[in-house]
């Protein structure tokens, strides 16, 4: 009779034990299987000596097991082991085409260096010219509607001088495009400069009091009091300019301040910096040009088969590459640039590999951008009526706009196809939200990113090697 009580006992403990590490994670795997043995060691003092109990495969999601770093371990063995084979049959295919003097050499002899360097010291006028009316906003020497026109046209030749001075002189692609780079951060930051400007103005002449707002401002723990700057104390080029190298587009009276520089820090990132600008390169000589040039036959034949196979092909070096990017833009040299100045916020990005939805991506990725986007778009359009949808969209055509830009302007030739790219996410941002979550929506954005950006690029090169071929 006790034999048949303690048996009961120990299946109901089973049960609890089974419907409690159901709820464990992987940082409980030492806790479970001490319950476990537990468990085995009160049945163990039946007659029969049992040695199971009620548990779940692994692999089943309801086991409670989730520790599966091993599996990741062979999935990243696996990965490095192809693309050494990748790279071994570049190798044996095409020999050794990395040469880090060959693009700096380039770089430095080419006589269009100097005037690219003229046109993106040119910007300075349009900075200064919207200073100026700043100046003459806050004294009140002009009206604000004037002002507002002024600024317009200011920003207008920020677009406009880029594409000037590219279809004029005709640089290389690579000046062209720093150009452009420039000069569209000078567009959005003085944007964001002139907005700021307006709401302080507008602020100080409404029956608002100044004294909360600075009250405010004390309590934040990164803005020391004495250092509280009000408008118009702002306007001030060493203001001016501190915010235009600073790593942001959104422009504030008072940024968060570190209290000084630390140098072991700074010395990681530069080397960092300097490391994977060079690894970008030679991978691009080595790995991206031969794969781009080997691709435009097909695309010239219309051969769909070997498009396809060719762009896969493209794939894997191009996201690699791209990532490389966006640890050395986003995090070394943003971060570069922020222990210089001492600017306190250093989220440029978030966990968009994490990302189930397209929007998700978009806003967590570059957080710059969509900080600015956010600020001095979507919300002024919510309060000026429009709906939800309707401010997305906008943003995302200023996006679809501006990667265009970034591409045409320095090809001199608008196929659209980085504009239509963008604006191709909106649909396929419905679909992935509408039917897929979780893994599969992280899967899906996965794939646009890694598919997209090699179709978008063998459509440049192969209309770009047209043009040029003729």
């Amino acid at each position: 009779m006790s034999s048949v009580k303690s048996e009961k006992s120990a299946d109901g403990v089973a049960v609890r034990h089974r419907r409690t590490i159901e709820g464990l994670g992987s940082d409980d795997v030492l806790l479970q299987k001490k319950a476990e043995d537990q468990l085995l060691l009160e049945k163990s003092k039946l007659a029969d000596k049992p040695c199971h109990i009620l548990q779940d495969s692994y692999l089943h999601s309801g086991s409670g097991f989730h520790n599966y770093r091993g599996i990741i371990n062979l999935a990243i063995v696996l990965l490095i082991l192809s693309n050494m084979r990748v790279a071994l049959d570049n190798l044996l295919k095409y020999g050794l085409l990395v040469d880090p003097a060959q693009w700096m050499e380039t770089l430095i002899r080419d006589p269009q260096n100097i005037r690219a360097l003229a046109v993106m010291l040119f910007s300075n006028v349009m900075i200064l010219t919207a200073y100026i009316i700043e100046l003459a906003l806050a004294k009140s020497y002009m009206w604000e509607s004037f002002g507002s026109a002024l600024h317009f046209v200011n920003v207008f030749f920020v677009l406009i001088i880029p594409l000037v001075y590219t279809y004029l002189y005709q640089p290389a692609p690579i000046w062209s495009s720093l150009a452009c780079s420039t000069y569209s951060m000078v567009f959005i930051k003085l944007i964001s400069y002139k907005d700021v400007n307006k709401w302080c103005r507008k602020d100080k002449t409404s029956k608002k009091q100044q004294k909360p707002n600075v009250e405010i401002l004390k309590t934040v723990k990164d803005v020391h009091p004495k250092d509280l700057v009000q408008y118009p104390n702002n306007l001030k080029l060493k203001d001016l300019y501190y915010f235009m190298f600073a790593p942001t587009l959104c422009y504030e009276l008072n940024f968060p301040r570190t209290p000084y520089i630390r140098k072991n820090f700074l010395l990681r990132r530069i080397l960092e910096l300097v490391l994977l600008l060079q690894l970008i390169m030679g991978l691009i000589q080595q790995w991206m040009i031969p794969a781009v040039m080997n691709s435009l036959q097909p695309f010239n034949e219309m051969d769909f088969s070997r498009m396809v196979e060719r762009m896969l092909k493209l794939a894997i070096p191009n996201h690699f590459i791209w990532l490389l990017f966006f640890y050395c833009y986003f995090h070394s040299f943003l971060n570069i640039l922020g222990e210089i100045l001492s600017f306190g916020d250093r989220q440029f990005y978030m966990d968009w590999w994490n990302a189930e939805t397209i929007p998700y991506f978009w806003r967590t990725w570059n957080i710059p951008v969509h900080r600015w986007a956010t600020r001095h778009v979507y919300k002024p359009m919510l309060k000026a009526g429009f709906r939800n949808s309707q401010a997305s969209v906008v943003v995302f055509f200023i996006s679809a706009f501006f990667h265009e830009y970034l591409v045409s302007v320095p090809l001199r030739m608008f196929r659209l196809w980085a504009f239509i790219g963008m604006i191709a996410q909106i649909p396929l941002a419905s679909l992935i939200s509408r039917f897929l979550s979780g893994n599969y929506g992280n899967v899906a954005v996965w794939l646009s990113l890694i598919l997209g950006q090699p179709i978008a690029i063998l459509m440049y090169v192969h209309d770009y090697y047209l043009m040029h071929t003729k």
